[in-house]
């Protein structure tokens, strides 16, 4: 009797060059996907955001506005709006189609880090180097922030959101989550500035990447660590991490030019991406597919797993 042979098994993991894009707004601080996927967004140096086409590398829109870089930028469940964080100590409201200003949040002492939208875009959070995370309502006209949650000790460098919880990562050395829900928080200790941090897929997990040079995955609920993945080099900048698409593997930023990618599970190291000469500055995995943005310099780079045509001639990722 004959066995069906077994079904090759897709990559998991982008590893080829589909393309360059030559942003040409000084250096990329954040690089960022939309909701969907379809399209990325670059913050520069230069103190532009900018909206692309993932597919065909083409820019759609600027977006100008803020006094310095731009350090990060999320975009709504429904792609209609952006919120970008800067040095500037502002955060901004963007139209998507009108590239205009919805409304400018003041109210934090210094710049910036990193801001996201809660999952209904109702809300903006955003950490900053003034050791608070503040929370703006998109809805109404006021400008002052709903809540400020002010435990963190030195810079908050990192949000994230999932349903009613909030993670955060301080250069005190401590990841923060937030249970919106019960009034709860949860800290854990890594002992080491936190550049990055993330929940995992299935919200069971938390990733946080640190100056020490290592990756730390924890269990969310029991703060138990579950891995550590190092061999990159993490000393003295504010790099991401984060997980890839179905969490198999971790990934990260380095400051040797690299982009990491470690089997969750096993520990091992089972890519080391050459992304460029000098520090690969952010990255972002695509929500579904198996797709990498990378950014280093003034340049952002699309990676996939298999490069095909499509019926224009173009190519497209897979």
């Amino acid at each position: 009797m004959a066995f069906p042979q077994p079904k090759a098994q897709a990559p998991q993991l982008p590893q080829l060059d589909l393309r360059t894009i030559e942003c040409k707004q000084g250096a990329v601080r954040a690089v960022r996907f939309n909701a969907d996927g379809q399209y990325l967004l670059s913050c520069g140096s230069d103190k532009s955001l900018k909206l692309w086409s993932v597919k065909r590398g083409t820019p759609l829109k600027t977006y100008s506005g803020h006094g310095y870089e731009v350090l990060d930028a999320d975009s709504s469940f429904d792609n209609s709006q952006i919120c970008s964080g800067s040095s500037d100590k502002t955060v901004i409201l963007w139209d998507v189609a009108s590239g205009q200003v919805n409304r400018k949040f003041r109210g934090h002492a210094g710049k910036v880090n990193c801001v996201q939208f809660n999952e209904e875009a109702s809300v903006i959070l955003s950490g900053s180097i003034d050791g608070t995370v503040r929370c703006w309502d998109t809805r109404s006209r006021k400008n002052e922030p709903i809540q400020v949650l002010d435990e963190a000790r030195d810079s908050v460098s990192s949000v994230k959101v999932m349903q009613h919880e909030l993670l955060t990562g301080s250069v005190d050395g401590r990841v923060r989550r937030y249970d919106l829900r019960m009034g709860q928080l949860h800290v854990d200790f890594i002992n080491s500035p936190i550049t990055c941090v993330c929940f995992s897929r299935d919200g069971q997990c938390t990733l946080s990447s640190s100056l020490d040079s290592t990756v730390r995955l924890l269990d969310k609920s029991t703060g138990e660590m579950l891995g550590e993945y190092m061999g990159h080099k993490m000393k003295g900048y504010k790099l991401d991490c984060c997980l890839s698409s179905k969490d198999t593997h971790v990934l990260s930023c380095s400051e040797d030019g690299h982009v990491y990618c470690w089997d969750l599970v096993e520990g091992c190291l089972s890519l080391k991406l050459p992304v460029g000469k000098a520090v690969v500055q952010s990255l972002a995995f695509h929500p579904t597919e198996t797709c990498l943005l990378t950014a280093t310099e003034g340049r952002v780079l699309v990676w996939v797993a298999e490069i095909e045509e499509d019926e224009e001639g173009t190519m497209e990722t897979s």
